[in-house]
């Protein structure tokens, strides 16, 4: 697959934009373990614009990460033309605009999939930008707003006739945000429209290196990108291809998950500071598969989500490790 002149090779698995989640040292990590292309957090058009320091900070790609994809969001079309032109600056290897997201702050403002109820508006705010850079520019976006107004395939078309250089479906609307089963028949369905040419990436619902296969035999689209299912587990990746390679399942020791979980949690100190980068963790922590499915765990798994301080934290990684993920008596099920 091939976007623009950046070369991600056959059937590539990306690792997508999550806010409060792909920071740089995540990022770094995924492609490490097998992502062949990563997105930053999404940055707000406005934010760039009035060059707030936290959202510039978002922006900063390190060359472990490459190719790496810079992703913006607004709902007018100058500062989406500025912010992608700053973006641009910052280096990434493509600009990704996110007409995706379901959260209500973003999306009640008319930003996010909130840009599906006003399409005439997202073509404009395409077409702007996709003539003010250089860089390729891709679209993330959901089926429609709501079960009624399933427009994609259609949609598809309209984003092509933009410039755009591929596309992203996340298989729900906006009304579902993340309940119910991502429908991946109308990924499918705008891939196989004849009139596309433009790469297809599908998005929602891959959790296993069983479905990107599926995803990828029977939808037939170009790239698979996963989301969830990578926060506290960015070694998702690494069995993903390997599944794809051999056929077989790769099973990756606990001693490794818990070094890249500590590497995440220095990582995240050092970026930010001991407090925030900690609190900043806590989401990596809570869903990481390595601890699910342990018996009597709830007073420590409690007590790791409220350390304070890197010693603490680390001491209480230590004694998991140690005490528990050793025992096999502690084990009721591997999720």
């Amino acid at each position: 697959m091939k976007i623009g002149n950046v070369d991600l090779g056959n059937r590539p698995v990306l690792l997508a934009p999550m806010e409060d989640v792909t920071d740089q040292s995540f990022r770094q990590i995924c492609r490490e373990q097998g992502a062949d292309m990563v997105y930053t957090e999404f940055v707000s058009a406005d934010a760039l614009v009035r060059s707030i320091e936290s959202t510039m900070r978002k922006m900063s790609i390190a060359d472990g990460e490459r190719p790496a994809v810079i992703q913006i969001y607004g709902r007018e079309v100058q500062p989406m033309v500025d912010a992608a032109r700053i973006a641009e600056q910052a280096g990434p290897e493509i600009i990704d605009i996110n007409f995706g997201c379901p959260v209500k702050k973003i999306a009640s403002k008319g930003a996010g999939a909130g840009m599906l109820r006003n399409i005439p508006l997202m073509l404009e705010i395409t077409r702007a930008v996709v003539d003010a850079v250089s860089l390729p520019v891709t679209v993330k976006t959901r089926l429609g707003w709501d079960h009624d107004s399933k427009i994609i395939v259609e949609l598809a078309e309209q984003l092509q006739d933009c410039g755009i250089a591929a596309l992203t479906i996340h298989g729900r609307t906006r009304s579902q945000i993340y309940n119910g089963e991502a429908d991946w028949t109308l990924i499918g369905a705008v891939k196989n429209n004849p009139r596309m040419h433009i790469p297809i990436i599908g998005n929602g619902d891959v959790t296993t290196p069983e479905r990107v296969v599926e995803c990828f035999d029977r939808y037939g689209v170009d790239g698979v990108m996963v989301g969830r299912a990578s926060i506290g587990a960015p070694w998702i990746f690494r069995e993903i291809k390997h599944y794809m390679a051999t056929g077989e399942r790769l099973e990756i020791p606990d001693t490794e998950k818990m070094a890249l979980i500590r590497r995440q949690i220095d990582e995240s100190i050092e970026r930010i500071d001991e407090r925030r980068g900690i609190m900043h963790i806590r989401r990596h922590l809570a869903a990481t598969p390595v601890l699910k499915g342990l018996y009597n765990f709830r007073d420590t798994r409690i007590a790791m989500l409220r350390a304070e301080t890197r010693d603490e934290l680390l001491a209480i990684l230590d004694h998991i490790e140690r005490d528990i993920l050793s025992d096999p008596t502690r084990r009721i099920v591997r999720v």
